[in-house]
């Protein structure tokens, strides 16, 4: 747990350590002075003993001289009394420790004393043999006398001489008496120090509690009510005030600016709360909102039954990409419209509805108390007015538009038991109308889990399959019914799993198309059908060329990017672009015509040519065809099938074939199996034919020896 440390308690921790400074600094000083006192004891107990000792050499030397000088007579006629007397007068002197007089010999002849008990004797103490060498004055010290010495001369000769001894101890006593005052004197010196710095110490410390206190009244009191007051706003109570007592200081500033904004962030906290429970376009409840009150309503069901309605606006998406994202916020403005609509007419009053973002939106109606009335009935008519409703063109930028939605259902509790079960059932039932065919609805399943199950792992295998040589071209002939010969193939993808064995193009490839990887798989597949087609060319070089026939996905068209990669894989392989063609599903290009006519109107400007696959399947009307540059169309094998036996089928294929010849548009007929139907479409003026009875789809090596 990390230790909080307030303003308050780093002061006094400041303080602390001010203390602290301040004692080592004390501490510090008073062992200086006490250095000092030492140092300056030491240096004047030199200087005295320099001092006495000058002075007591000086008065040695010149007591000794007068002393010679009285002693040259006595001493020459050995009158002892004359000398005894003046030794004993010289001895009588203070600190003089003894008076020896010698003769010129070393000899004692008189020491002071009464009975000179020494008289006669030689000098033999450590001093001795200097005295007795020395011609002139000479001075000698050790730790307890300094002995001064003279000769006694009588004219040049010498007769003896004189030595007094004085005592070094008495000039040391001296010494010592004089340190101690002045040591005496220092110690007074540093107590008055002492209770200076004391004070000082005191002072300091009322200094440091005022301080603290101060601090406590003007700075940390109301930083703290400033700290109880983001409390209280980080709880979510943005409505606390903070006064500033009519403090017009900086603090006073501060909190003063801390109310406004306080309020302020009470203002926009509401308008922040309505942002983010609303959609912005449409003004309905967005997803979070939708969520905390469809888990508000679980908790509340109390045994009703709830149904949740995920709708999805079916190919919304070309809106953006060829009207422009204004134009799609219409649409998205009018689809809200009629959902809003549709719910308040059948949803009943408890009805919730909210935008997820995108195209998107979710509805959650509940079941009334009456049994006859149950939730899937409410539900089923909901959904089916909204098909209704929103299969209506609409109408933008002086366009109509087509569009529809498909609609998941799933209901509570018999599907799920909580909030994000049941959304998430509610996609899984979206997406399952939507592979349906669009524009309808579906209601949750457990069968579905295992379908999407199975899907995602259809998916997850899908991708690499063609980098692991899983999937492969096949080539199924075509041929012209004038002369029964063969110009061209389409190309077919096949995939082998090594567990699944046989995938059926119907579904993979429609999961190709949701996942997004038809956008990976359409350029590997179209640059390997251009390379096998060079590869025809080389093998058939006096025949006449075969064309090799690409399906383009929806997705691949939306994508905008379709010419460049065309051109890319032709020049890339070589192909002549008229050896390409390119089969589009009729539904992927009259779901928005102007953007698809100006992308094949780029590749047949190319050479590339063009085809509609499963015509008669998609089109609300015949006359869209003279709205989109294409080369030819491939009536549909549902038409093919029935057309020995169904007069109507005959009369619409035969139909189709005069509007496109009219036009001049070729006309292919695919699923041919029998040899009538092959015959009866030769006689209505069909241009080419495929199919089982012709051929059947083989690989390229095959393909190569079938009409090598």
């Amino acid at each position: 747990m990390k230790l909080r440390m307030g303003l308050q308690a780093r002061f006094l921790a400041l303080m602390g350590v001010a203390m602290l400074v301040v004692i080592a600094l004390v501490a510090l000083l008073l062992n200086r002075q006490e250095q000092m006192r030492r140092e300056v004891e030491g240096v004047s107990r030199q200087a005295m003993r320099t001092m006495v000792g000058q002075s007591l050499r000086r008065q040695g030397e010149a007591a000794v001289t007068q002393l010679a000088a009285g002693l040259t007579n006595p001493l020459y006629y050995s009158d002892l009394d004359a000398v005894g007397a003046l030794a004993r007068s010289t001895l009588a002197a203070p600190d003089v420790r003894y008076v020896i007089v010698y003769d010129e010999g070393g000899k004692v002849v008189h020491d002071g004393s009464e009975d000179i008990a020494h008289y006669g004797r030689h000098m033999d103490d450590a001093m001795a043999k200097e005295v007795i060498a020395s011609t002139a004055l000479h001075t000698q010290f050790d730790d307890r006398v300094m002995d001064v010495s003279m000769p006694i001369l009588i004219g040049q000769q010498r007769v003896g001489g004189v030595r007094i001894g004085y005592d070094m101890q008495a000039m040391r006593r001296l010494q010592d008496q004089s340190v101690d005052r002045l040591r005496s004197r220092l110690d007074t010196l540093g107590q008055r120090h002492v209770i200076w710095i004391g004070l000082l110490g005191v002072g300091l410390l009322v200094f440091g509690a005022l301080s603290l206190w101060l601090i406590q009244r003007l700075l940390v009191r109301p930083i703290r009510r400033l700290a109880e007051s983001a409390q209280e706003i980080e709880a979510g109570h943005f409505d606390t005030t903070t006064p500033a007592d009519g403090r017009n200081d900086e603090v006073g500033d501060l909190m003063r600016a801390f109310d406004r904004m306080s309020r302020s962030l009470a203002r926009h906290d509401r308008e922040i709360r309505r942002m983010a429970y609303t959609d912005a376009l449409t003004g309905l409840a967005n997803r979070l909102a939708f969520r905390e009150s469809l888990d508000e309503r679980l908790a509340q069901s109390d045994s009703r039954q709830l149904a949740l309605l995920f709708a999805d606006i079916d190919d919304f998406k070309r809106v953006n990409d060829t009207l422009g994202h204004d134009a799609g916020d219409d649409v998205l403005l009018e689809c809200a419209h009629r959902i809003e609509s549709a719910v308040a007419r059948v949803g009943g009053e408890d009805a919730l509805l909210a935008r997820f973002g995108g195209d998107e939106f979710v509805i959650l109606v509940q079941g009334k108390d009456d049994p006859q009335d149950d939730v899937r009935t409410l539900a089923t008519k909901l959904a089916e007015t909204l098909v209704v409703d929103l299969g209506a063109p609409v109408e933008v930028q002086g366009r109509q538009v087509f569009l529809g939605t498909s609609i998941g259902i799933t209901l509570f509790p018999e599907d799920a038991a909580s909030g994000t079960t049941l959304m998430k059932n509610g996609d899984i039932a979206m997406y399952q109308a939507k592979v349906a065919g669009k524009n309808c609805f579906r209601f949750y399943s457990r069968a579905m889990n295992q379908a999407v199950e199975r899907r995602v792992h259809l998916e997850q295998e899908l991708r690499g399959a063609w980098d692991r040589g899983e999937l492969s071209l096949v080539y199924q002939p075509v041929f012209r019914l004038v002369d029964g010969a063969m110009i061209g193939a389409e190309a077919l993808l096949r995939w082998r799993h090594p567990e699944l064995g046989f995938v059926a193009p119907s579904v993979f490839i429609d999961v190709a198309e949701q996942s997004g990887l038809i956008e990976v798989l359409g350029p590997q597949v179209l640059h390997a059908a251009c390379s096998d087609a060079v590869a025809w060319q080389k093998v058939r070089k006096d025949a006449e060329p075969l064309f090799v026939a690409v399906n383009v996905s929806p997705r691949q068209l939306r994508n905008g990017d379709l010419p460049n990669v065309v051109s890319a894989c032709l020049r890339d392989t070589g192909l002549s672009a008229d050896l390409l063609h390119l089969e589009l599903t009729e539904t992927a290009v009259i779901g928005d015509e102007l953007h698809a006519s100006a992308l094949l109107s780029e590749l047949r400007g190319m050479g590339v040519r063009v085809w509609l696959d499963d015509f008669g399947t998609g089109f609300s009307g015949l006359s869209h065809l003279r709205r989109v540059p294409v080369d030819g169309v491939k009536i549909d094998r549902s038409f093919v099938a029935d057309v020995l036996r169904d007069p109507d089928d005959l009369a619409l294929t035969t139909a189709i074939i005069a509007m496109a010849h009219s036009l001049g548009i070729l006309v292919v007929a695919e699923g041919v199996e029998k040899e009538g139907q092959y015959a009866i479409l030769r006689e209505r003026g069909c241009d080419f034919a495929q199919g089982y009875w012709l051929g059947h789809p083989v690989t390229v090596d095959e393909f190569l020896q079938l009409r090598a």
